[in-house]
């Protein structure tokens, strides 16, 4: 079986977590705009994560897509349809990771400390170690923060068992929502594949998750 685009940057991962530079940030001169690999990566907005670096992509090479959490939101779906259908991308690569912001908090907690509610402010400055400036307003938009589901906990906690099982809930989720796309086909000639993973940000290594597999704490 020859081998995926996503399995060689796999394997460009465990080289850069063992110290090696392979993204070259030098201007590469005139390219295609299709994407050499054919992949489209969705990631969180992390400042710990450089998607170039920790997957060893070049410029051109990849389509690099990125939201608080890495999420499959509307509008992720949106760029990945583009990105496949009009720039032929084939191979998803979903990054979450952890340590995750999306981990300290629900949705309803964030809009209600925005609005101004006294207790949901206190508890979001605790859980963030910083002063919480409500805006004391009501809003439309965001519809959704798309916070992991699961219990919050502290900004920045260490990983563990319950964060692990939170973050792979929502990888799991992601992958479904774009396997089960009416405009993403899995199947024929132009079919999609997707992978998820959970990013250390500790030691640098990809961990994948497995698919098919529970989404949440009823499975």
């Amino acid at each position: 079986m020859a081998t995926s685009s996503t399995d060689i940057l796999l394997n460009n991962n465990g080289r850069y977590a063992g110290g090696d530079t392979l993204h070259r940030a030098s201007h590469p001169g005139m390219q295609p705009i299709r994407p050499s690999k054919r992949v489209a990566v969705l990631a969180c907005m992390d400042a710990r994560l450089d998607v170039e670096d920790l997957l060893g992509l070049q410029t051109g090479e990849a389509h690099v897509i990125r939201n608080a959490g890495g999420v499959v939101t509307g509008d992720a779906l949106r760029s990945l349809i583009i990105s496949h259908h009009l720039l032929d991308t084939r191979e998803f690569i979903l990054v979450h990771h952890t340590r995750c912001g999306m981990l300290a908090f629900t949705d309803d907690l964030l809009k209600a400390g925005l609005e101004g509610d006294p207790a949901s402010e206190k508890m979001l400055a605790q859980a963030t170690g910083r002063a919480f400036a409500n805006c004391g307003k009501c809003a439309s938009s965001p519809e959704a923060f798309h916070a992991f589901r699961g219990q919050p906990e502290p900004l920045d906690a260490a990983p563990d068992a319950a964060n692990r099982q939170r973050l792979e809930w929502d990888v799991r989720r992601g992958m479904s929502a774009i396997l089960n796309h009416a405009w993403l086909p899995t199947q024929g000639p132009d079919a999609i594949t997707v992978r998820g993973f959970v990013y250390d940000v500790d030691t640098g290594l990809l961990d994948e998750v497995s698919y098919p597999g529970p989404m949440t704490a009823a499975g």
